[in-house]
């Protein structure tokens, strides 16, 4: 059939000079924050790092007529600031979250948003009560696969969804030795995080009923953490399923599968950088070439979700509460692999990664 069009690539703000952005957080990941907002033409005035020289290094790559601090809080005193974003490791970013809305700042936090949902209630409270944004930088959900299923299912091509299988297979071993390799559940919370906030935004408003998850080693695996994980999110009258082999696979793939009551959405490519999918309906099947990449358009999209919202005094589609719905989702799986029962999302409380 002639394919719809899928309207699924990132979108920015309407005002770009309206905005005063500053970023806390100047480690890797921040290159991606600092290149989306020079992409939407958004300036950005301050950065922060209690590593000055990482401030002063990013500030002189992308923005030389910032400011730079290593205290979080003088940059937040700014008067001119309307909006930040937080790049800083979840431990420590929770109370500077609280900090910028106390300074009545928009925020937008990376993921994951809290290890602790309870903390999470309380930012989004006094969120709420400053009138201000809180999002989320969920930026799976612009990665060009999942972007372009996202906006099938948004767009009514799939009705009601059946069913959701995600699968890959990959390498990830390039972590061995270091201590990021030291996370107990590397693969079900770090990795896997996108998603279950995939999982959770295709199958809407529905809650899931309960998660059964597994991690375990592969034969005479030489990495002490577990690198191959999979996860059942029971909807009750819907199932997503998710399957991860990390360890040592040869020639990475990653597969999708979406099938609703209209439609049926696949995919199929290397892990993270699929180029074609497939809708296909009564009607026959289209095929779609993706345009973009994963980095740097998934940041493109949830900055400008974020500045789109503040501009229309809206909540963000990446807004707190619709991630904390994720963040249940990977925390009862990780509770579940540990136990090796089924638990049901917002049972479990924390990470306890």
């Amino acid at each position: 059939m002639r394919p719809p069009k899928l309207d699924y690539q990132p979108r920015g703000p309407r005002r770009p000079k309206a905005h005063k952005l500053a970023l806390i957080g100047c480690g890797g990941i921040s290159q991606y924050h600092l290149q989306a907002a020079k992409h939407w033409n958004v300036e950005v005035v301050a950065l922060a790092d209690i590593n000055l020289k990482a401030a002063q290094s990013r500030r002189d790559e992308f923005y030389p007529q910032a400011e730079v601090y290593a205290d979080h809080r003088e940059l937040l005193a700014r008067s001119d600031i309307t909006a930040v974003e937080i790049a800083t490791h979840t431990a420590i970013r929770p109370a500077q979250i609280r900090d910028a809305l106390l300074a009545g700042k928009h925020v937008l936090s990376q993921k994951p948003f809290v290890a602790d949902i309870r903390e999470g209630r309380k930012l989004i409270a006094l969120a709420k009560r400053k009138k201000l944004v809180l999002a989320v930088n969920q930026n799976g959900r612009w990665a060009p696969q999942f972007a372009s299923l996202l906006a099938a299912q948004r767009q009514g091509f799939l009705g009601d969804i059946h069913s959701l299988d995600m699968v890959m297979a990959w390498d990830h071993t390039w972590c061995r030795g270091m201590p990021y390799a030291e996370q107990r559940h590397l693969i079900l919370f770090d990795f896997a995080i996108h998603w279950f906030d995939i999982a959770a935004t295709v199958f809407g408003e529905r809650r899931a009923s309960s998660v059964f998850a597994n991690a375990v080693k592969a034969p005479k695996q030489d990495m002490k953490i577990p690198m191959l994980a999979n996860t059942i999110v029971n909807y009750g009258d819907g199932l997503a399923t998710l399957g991860f082999s990390a360890y040592e696979s040869i020639e990475p793939r990653e597969y999708i599968c979406c099938v609703g009551s209209k439609g049926t959405f696949r995919g199929t490519g290397n892990v993270n950088k699929i180029t074609a999918v497939e809708l296909s309906t009564r009607k026959g099947t289209a095929k779609y070439d993706l345009q973009g990449n994963w980095f740097p358009d998934g940041f493109y999209g949830t900055l400008g979700e974020f500045l789109r919202a503040i501009e229309a005094g809206r909540e963000a589609s990446i807004n707190a509460t619709n991630n904390l719905r994720s963040l249940e989702l990977c925390y009862a799986a990780l509770a579940s692999a540990d136990s090796g029962q089924p638990v049901k999302p917002g049972k479990v409380l924390n990470c306890r990664n």
